[in-house]
């Protein structure tokens, strides 16, 4: 179950770190134009045991039945209050903005339900008091009444502090939490975080053994392929309230290695790149799927294509015999802006939360010069249960299973997906998987069955090199008025290939015998895709232009079809979009998968008008 015999929970894990480091730099932070500054992992674990002291202090208990809430972005004093929490035994609750003011009372108020006696969540640690106000709002509503201490990482105002005052809720800066006690360190079958399903309001229960020994299966099966280095650092931009960037800290930190946050904006995101280098990066689809599109949209000339073209080629032959190397002379002629795009240190980038296209990922195994692995898993096995094969890059799969994790596939019937064939619902078990939903026995049930399979609503096929391929969501699925079944995120996967598409969502109904979708059109390459069809004028006048929608529509059908959809698989109108889907609009979650029942609430109006028109032409 655990890699090493003294890492058994979060904290064991970071202990090592603390080790081998040699009180070296753990965590790292930049204000704007300026380079990182560094906290050393000394200062960390200091921090950290004075803080939990101080919620010891505060009235918190040193066990697994007292939960902290943490409602920050990615920040140093995100990890010290989760590691000061694990020097005590408690359980984080990550919270974040778009779980709506539902999701939020009922994490604040998780002990009114019986079947499960816990403390109510009565402290979160905050960064700033915009969201510190949010959670006040809902104890003067008498929503959260338990809600009795609030942190915060950054200045407060008086006001604030008044209005506090006024409903008994006792605001403190975080660095007021200062005293000093004996450390009570988790057991592994202690209950480590409460985390929430990306788009849901399943709560997760993980515990410490679930961590240190997904972390665990990872090592080994790198094990004489790639090891982290004390000199690696890993960039930190995607929530932390979510399990993978969580698994890649406490990886970086079982390894004494370096971890550097991002400034807090996404559009700075590549300027704390270039300035932090990197080595390690975990990334998703989305942000390879950009990446990918810019390199391509500046290929204006047939001449600089085909050089690209035979680069990558001649780069993707390397890979195959096993080379992977950013020194080659291709590297040196074509590939070498490319990488210092992402600091021109990258030893390895791991990609997870969602399909990534083959043709993507080739790409960029070749292009950055780097090892590049895929993953696949979901809170509720803590992170990952397959993994790529060092020495494997061929893409079109998310590798086998991970060590200690055993997957196999179940018949789906009503799909015609069945296990004789290779092919049905993933289900894995093993030390990774989790404990249940918090206080919720009938999902638990669903998810979990008697023999602690854990079932995923994926759809996957095994391919004859032991390999596993995602092909299909279960949960996701809907039919049409004709009985065929429709895998949306399947088909928006094909689409986004399409050059003048950025996101998509393709959008069915059970009385109607066709798609139609919504579309964003990249601002970065929409207008001169236009221009070169004879389209002028802003992004925003393209995207009210009719016939522009219907070129974008001949041309996500052409993509399509190429990728081998069936005709009734093909959207057969568009609304064209001019705004991003975002996690500040509410249509993204934290780890920017599509909020399906908001997008489809959001468009009603566009996706009626589309039905309507085609029922009119008929």
């Amino acid at each position: 179950d655990f890699y090493f015999e003294d890492t058994k929970t979060w904290y064991d894990m970071f202990q090592r770190g603390l080790r081998i480091s040699d009180g070296g730099p753990c965590l790292g932070y930049r204000k704007p134009g300026q380079p990182y500054e560094w906290i050393s992992y000394t200062e960390v674990a200091e921090q950290a045991q004075l803080l939990g002291s101080g919620l010891l202090a505060k009235g918190c208990l040193p066990n697994s039945s007292q939960f902290v809430g943490i409602f920050a972005q990615n920040r140093p004093e995100w990890t010290i209050s989760e590691l000061a929490c694990y020097t005590y035994s408690m359980v984080v609750v990550p919270l974040y903005e778009t779980l709506g003011l539902e999701a939020m009372v009922h994490i604040l108020d998780l002990g009114k339900l019986a079947w499960l006696v816990l403390h109510d969540i009565s402290l979160v640690i905050c960064d700033r008091e915009e969201k510190a106000a949010s959670l006040l709002e809902n104890k003067e509503k008498g929503l959260t009444p338990k809600l009795s201490c609030l942190v915060l990482f950054n200045d407060f105002s008086d006001t604030f502090l008044e209005r506090a005052k006024k409903c008994d809720v006792e605001v403190l800066k975080y660095t007021q939490l200062i005293v000093r006690r004996f450390q009570v360190p988790p057991k592994p079958e202690d209950l480590a975080v409460v985390c929430f399903t990306s788009g849901t309001t399943d709560k997760s229960m993980l515990t410490h053994g679930n961590i240190a020994s997904n972390t665990s299966s990872v090592i080994k099966i790198l094990e004489g392929y790639f090891v982290i280095r004390q000199d690696d650092v890993s960039i930190s931009y995607l929530p932390l309230a979510h399990m993978f960037e969580r698994m890649i800290q406490v990886s970086m930190f079982c390894h004494g290695a370096r971890v550097g946050f991002y400034q807090g904006d996404i559009s700075l995101l590549m300027d704390d790149i270039k300035t932090l280098k990197p080595t390690f990066f975990p990334v998703v689809p989305r942000l390879l799927n950009r990446i990918y599109d810019k390199v391509r949209s500046f290929l204006t000339s047939p001449l600089r294509r085909a050089l690209l073209n035979y680069a990558v080629r001649k780069k993707l032959a390397e890979l195959s015999s096993g080379i992977v190397r950013n020194n080659s002379l291709w590297d040196i002629l074509v590939f070498k802006k490319i990488q210092a795009s992402l600091g021109g240190n990258l030893r390895f980038a791991l990609t997870a939360s969602a399909p990534i296209s083959p043709a993507v990922l080739s790409f960029l195994r070749a292009t950055l010069g780097c090892l590049i692995f895929e993953g696949y898993g979901q809170t509720e096995c803590t992170a990952g249960c397959t993994f790529s094969m060092p020495g494997d890059w061929k893409a079109g799969h998310v590798g086998a299973p991970l060590p200690g994790s055993m997957v196999k596939l179940v018949d789906i019937p009503e799909m015609n997906y069945l296990a004789k064939n290779g092919e049905g619902e993933i289900c894995t078990r093993g030390p990774s998987v989790f404990k249940g939903y918090l206080k919720d026995p009938e999902r638990t049930a669903e998810a979990l069955d008697s023999d602690g399979w854990l079932h995923t609503g994926d759809v996957g096929q095994w391919l004859p090199n032991g390999t596993l391929r995602i092909i299909d969501r279960k949960k996701h699925i809907f039919k049409l008025s004709q009985g065929e079944y429709i895998a949306p995120e399947k088909i928006e996967n094909v689409y986004m290939r399409c050059v003048p598409v950025l996101q998509v969502f393709v959008h069915g109904d059970s009385l109607e015998s066709h798609l139609v979708g919504i579309v964003v059109p990249d601002p970065e390459v929409f207008v001169d895709w236009a221009k070169e069809r004879g389209f002028v004028g802003s992004y925003q006048e393209l995207c009210q232009n009719p016939d522009v929608k219907n070129a974008v529509l001949e041309d996500m059908k052409a993509v399509g079809k190429e990728a081998g959809l069936k005709s009734f698989e093909q959207v057969k109108d568009l609304y064209l979009h001019p705004e991003m889907f975002s996690i500040a609009n509410g249509l993204l979650t934290p780890t920017l998968k599509s909020r399906r029942t908001d997008i489809r609430r959001v468009f009603q109006e566009q996706l009626s008008a589309m039905y309507n028109k085609s029922k009119i032409k008929s």
